[in-house]
């Protein structure tokens, strides 16, 4: 990337921050005049740094997918494929809990969004290498397919709380009670606490 004058850099910024925010509150629908709008710049200085909204939503999210990728990596990495697979499921809830924008981001289909969705497909495969060894071990059960794990991440981005530690306090009890219900022969073990949260959407 071509070295950018301060205000450009600035301007840059200001966008990236704005659309994670946009994204993460409101989802990926979010139209490009309305990030420009409240990153107080034009339109038009928006496309000129990010082409088209699919390459904004990669320089969003970016950092965030190499961390998922990672973390399923971790997991992979581990002596006992189902310790991995459930430190996988653990991390991956915190992360989306936290970042609501992120998890649509995951678990959309973003076909125009190459480097995004290469890199998801990426974190997906060794997923799935995990998951065959995880039931290869007997730990997972055997009618377990990759779409809970989608399934799970979509729940999990629902909770609603009234600060990021009570969602992630309540992201650890939801993913706790995923891993049970993913094992293959569950052994009932003590949830994390609960914690209270709205009954009704406001």
């Amino acid at each position: 990337m071509p070295m950018l004058r301060s205000d450009a850099r600035d301007n840059r910024a200001r966008i990236l921050l704005v659309a994670r925010a946009a994204f993460a509150a409101e989802g990926l629908d979010v139209p490009i005049r309305e990030i420009a709008r409240r990153a107080q710049v034009g339109v038009a200085t928006v496309y000129r740094h990010f082409q088209t909204k699919e390459a904004l939503l990669s320089e969003a999210f970016g950092e965030q997918m190499a961390l998922c990728s990672q973390v399923v990596g971790e997991g992979l990495a581990a002596a006992d494929p189902w310790t991995g697979f459930c430190l996988v499921i653990e991390k991956l809830m915190e992360m989306h809990a936290l970042d609501r924008g992120f998890a649509r981001a995951f678990t959309s289909q973003l076909p125009s969004a190459v480097g995004l969705a290469e890199d998801r497909d990426h974190t997906l495969r060794l997923l799935l290498e995990l998951v065959r060894r995880a039931k290869e071990a007997g730990s997972l059960r055997g009618d377990f397919v990759l779409e809970d794990i989608v399934l799970a991440l979509m729940a999990n981005e629902g909770i609603r709380a009234e600060s990021p530690g009570v969602r992630v306090a309540a992201s650890r009890r939801f993913a706790a009670l995923m891993i049970q219900s993913f094992q293959a022969s569950p052994v009932p073990t003590p949830l994390p606490p609960a914690v209270r949260l709205p009954l009704t959407r406001g």
